[in-house]
């Protein structure tokens, strides 16, 4: 099991969380999971509504779009951020391509945060918003 603070170090690289202050960082620590996938588990279905976010600690998972592989993460890559903030459908299909531990946050704890620390959610949207714009403006 990490401890918190090693989960703040981790959640503390995701670019959505990059304006959030220790305290906050610490907040959504404390909402992380730690969970053992099996080898071969389907983490997350290109099209489908995303209901949480991760972040691997141990393992690997391949990504791929319409059938083909565009990447493989490992130890520290994240996943899924997007579906803490939006429904819109996973853009990628990810699976375990070895026994995983990760840390998951669902979208119904995460937005309970929000709720409970508006500036928190402002900051949130303002590294979402730059993330989804384009790049010339």
């Amino acid at each position: 099991m990490l401890r918190r603070n090693e989960k703040v170090e981790l959640i503390k690289k995701v670019p959505l969380f990059a304006g959030c202050s220790k305290g906050e960082l610490e907040e959504i620590a404390h909402i992380a999971d730690e969970i053992d996938l099996r080898e071969g588990k389907e983490m997350t279905q290109q099209g489908s509504r995303g209901r949480e976010f991760f972040v691997l600690l141990e393992g690997a998972a391949e990504v791929s779009r319409k059938g083909r592989k565009v990447n493989t993460l490992g130890p520290g890559d994240f996943f899924g951020e997007i579906a803490l903030v939006s429904h819109a459908p996973r853009t990628a299909t990810v699976v375990a391509t070895s026994p995983v531990r990760a840390l998951v946050i669902t979208d119904r704890s995460f937005r309970r945060l929000l709720d409970d620390q508006p500036e928190f959610q402002r900051k949130v949207l303002v590294e979402l918003a730059e993330r989804l714009a384009p790049d010339h403006l």
